[in-house]
């Protein structure tokens, strides 16, 4: 448990308004490493809840360089179906 890194929420941190100093924001990254073989583009996962991600979703937030999550409500040939849609 060495490797467990500190998290930090909004509650946590104070941002004082401020020039910055990078020249433009293509030139900040934003990548995550969510699992040690698993690193996103973008820091965005949806939440697993049948009115906010399908296959629809998942493929718009990969694309955006996030994680989209199926929910547990879709049946067995349903998840199936969404995976095939999201991998294409």
């Amino acid at each position: 448990m060495d490797d467990l890194r500190t998290g930090l929420s909004y509650g946590d941190v104070l941002l004082v308004p401020q020039r910055s100093p990078v020249d433009s924001r293509s030139d900040v990254d934003l990548s995550t490493r969510l699992t040690p073989s698993l690193e996103l583009e973008t820091p965005l996962l949806s939440a697993a809840m049948d009115t906010v991600t399908e296959a629809e979703m998942a493929v718009a937030l990969s694309r955006a360089g996030g994680l989209g999550t199926l929910h547990r409500f879709l049946t067995v040939e349903e998840q199936a179906a969404a995976v095939r849609e999201v991998t294409e």
